[in-house]
């Protein structure tokens, strides 16, 4: 017999990390997917771990076969900068691997007879501004604007969340009496900043790579300019957002993606918040002019009215207390700066 559990792919992630270790405390069984294997803390929590790729037909129907699955959580996929420069094997594994993911979904509601919870990290590259002057005018952007991404990545973010609501509202739905068998839902996240684990690459890593290297001592240089501006959230605000949008029923929701974000700052403000934390830190800056021209193309901040009328979404941190009360004193304990 089958085992009912909760999916994650791209489990050793960045968000993954966090997410796991929360489904864990919550007694949820977890399975992950993720093409390397899980760091030896992080694979205690999982009951069974499958290394391979989203793109691997044949993993899936391997775990298709020994589970039955309640969640996906969808977390694997190519990050923005690096998409830039292989997009072929970007679109190969962020669009065709989610399609993979959602036909899996859609076979396991056929198989026991209810819907699939499939949560999806899209993100706030799925926007794209003409220049910064369409971006002073935009002000706040809601979810329905500006969807002209200028990156392959947010090319990729805006055609999985097209998959996505196809899947749940149109698949194999002709008449009135089939049920849905996908539950689609998406976040828009802005840029995540994270204390626990070390940025990876992203384009709005900047953040996060400042207030590591202070702690470690480092010098940093920061690659966009100081007045680039652009929402953020901590990591755990956004792991909470996942969960608290899984746990919400269908008929509240009004849309199948949601804006989220805490906090609007500049690259200069989020420096001056580290150096008054580390005074003796070195942070320059040097434009890299295609990272910066990225950043330019998404808004200076969204609205995510949406999110908290229809299920709640309340960050804990705003820009001050994401600094002082969770970034400061935990990259001080990790790297023994206490």
């Amino acid at each position: 017999m089958r085992k009912p559990v909760t999916i994650v792919t791209g489990a050793g992630g960045e968000i993954g990390h966090e997410l796991i270790a929360r489904l864990a405390s919550s007694g949820s069984v977890l399975v992950t997917l993720d093409v390397m294997p899980l760091d030896p803390r992080l694979a205690r929590r999982v009951s069974r771990q499958f290394v391979g790729s989203v793109t691997d037909t044949s993993l899936l129907e391997r775990v298709l076969a020994e589970f039955e699955v309640d969640r996906v959580f969808h977390l694997a996929a190519r990050l923005s900068t690096r998409s830039e420069f292989t997009p072929a094997t970007a679109h190969h594994v962020n669009v065709e691997g989610t399609l993979n993911l959602l036909e899996f979904a859609q076979r396991q509601g056929e198989s026991h007879g209810r819907p699939v919870l499939f949560v999806y990290p899209s993100s706030v590259a799925a926007y794209g501004l003409a220049d910064p002057a369409t971006k002073a005018r935009a002000g706040c952007v809601r979810e329905d604007e500006y969807t002209h991404p200028v990156t392959l990545y947010g090319c990729n973010k805006l055609s999985c969340e097209q998959l996505g609501r196809y899947y749940t509202r149109h698949y194999k739905q002709l008449s009135a009496d089939v049920t849905r068998r996908v539950d689609f839902r998406a976040v828009r996240f802005p840029g995540l900043v994270s204390a626990e684990t070390v940025p990876s690459g992203g384009t709005s890593d900047y953040a996060s790579e400042m207030i590591h290297a202070a702690a470690r001592g480092e010098s940093y240089v920061c690659f966009v300019r100081p007045d680039t501006t652009v929402p953020f959230m901590t990591m755990p605000d956004g792991v909470e957002a996942l969960l608290k949008l899984a746990s919400v029923p269908r008929a509240c929701l009004t849309r199948t993606e949601y804006n989220l974000r805490a906090f609007s700052a500049s690259a200069a403000e989020i420096r001056a918040v580290v150096l008054r934390a580390f005074p003796e830190a070195t942070i320059t800056y040097a434009v890299d002019e295609k990272r910066q021209a990225i950043v330019d193309s998404w808004p200076a901040d969204v609205d995510d009215s949406a999110a908290r009328t229809d299920w709640g979404f309340e960050p804990m941190y705003d820009f001050q207390s994401a600094f002082r009360d969770y970034l400061i004193p935990a990259v001080r304990r990790r790297y023994g700066r206490d």
